[in-house]
């Protein structure tokens, strides 16, 4: 297969998962788009994509999505520097023991791994579609399985009893109900949305101070165990550029195949979800019509 004349978004790129997703895309020829952080960080790692594929069309935005003027900035750039966008991987997200908030104050985990790609693959679908057939890839994880009550809507800041792992599960159920009402919303011959589990990946996740000691260790621990970020990040790229996918949308992928979601993931939950995001977007200055 071949990306050749197209472009493609990977958040959270500069290192993992992410990393091996942009160099899988680009190997394959696409323009490839780092959307990160830590902007030297991401410019080590575009030059490491650039090594090890010898494409140079690689290039860096600046994305934050824990501040919600930052994903506009940063679509923005994409819209400005691209004319077409054929895949969009919202792979950015983490874990984090201690509750803090966002730069427009909500909870930091689903701010971070739902609402900053919700606002992000919004801003760009006009994009998306145009450039169609299109795909959008969000990084879940076998965790949505066990997010207890599913989506809290009547507190989903865990503003009352927080808990790491509970907000990080809630946030990758999140991610799965995500893509289902934008699959349902988009034609799939224009636009498919797909949510992947990576599998249990050895990288830097919850081990950069955003866990407490005992999280931290732990994960440590159990690196023996983990697969390499590079085979973590075979179904992103198949979902992402494999013609077999084509027209296949809204579905949850394990191990490059249609895998099992949690029953929550399957429930009319998705649409509230869509629509509550939206409302918490506009009460933050940031609405989608906008």
């Amino acid at each position: 297969m071949s990306m050749h004349g197209k472009v493609v978004v990977v958040t959270g790129s500069n290192v993992g998962i992410g990393l091996e997703t942009a160099v899988g895309v680009s190997a394959l020829g696409a323009t490839t788009v780092l959307a990160c952080r830590n902007r030297a960080k991401a410019e080590v790692a575009a030059k490491e994509v650039v090594q090890r594929t010898w494409n140079d069309d690689v290039h860096v935005v600046d994305l934050d999505l824990g501040d919600l003027a930052s994903v506009r900035k940063a679509a923005d750039e994409v819209l400005s520097r691209w004319d077409r966008l054929d895949v969009l991987v919202n792979n950015a997200g983490g874990t984090w023991s201690e509750r803090h908030e966002t730069a427009q104050g909500f909870e930091y985990t689903l701010g971070v791994n739902h609402l900053g790609h919700f606002y992000l693959t919004n801003l760009l679908l006009d994009r998306l579609r145009s450039s169609g057939p299109a795909r959008v890839v969000s990084v879940s994880s076998m965790g949505h399985h066990f997010a207890r009550g599913g989506v809290h809507f009547d507190d989903a800041q865990d503003g009352q009893h927080y808990k790491g792992m509970d907000a990080y599960c809630r946030s990758k159920l999140a991610n799965v109900l995500f893509v289902r009402e934008l699959a349902a919303r988009e034609t799939a011959s224009v636009l498919t949305a797909n949510a992947v589990h990576p599998g249990w990946v050895r990288s830097r996740f919850g081990m950069d101070g955003d866990t407490k000691a005992g999280t931290d260790f732990g994960m440590r621990i159990l690196r023996p165990f983990q697969i390499g970020p590079k085979r973590g990040a075979k179904t992103s790229i198949h979902v992402a550029t494999s013609p077999d996918v084509e027209g296949q949308t809204g579905l949850y992928w394990v191990r490059s195949k249609p895998g099992h979601m949690s029953r929550r993931a399957t429930s009319d939950a998705a649409a509230q979800l869509w629509d509550e995001s939206a409302t918490q977007l506009t009460s933050a200055g940031f609405s989608l019509d906008a």
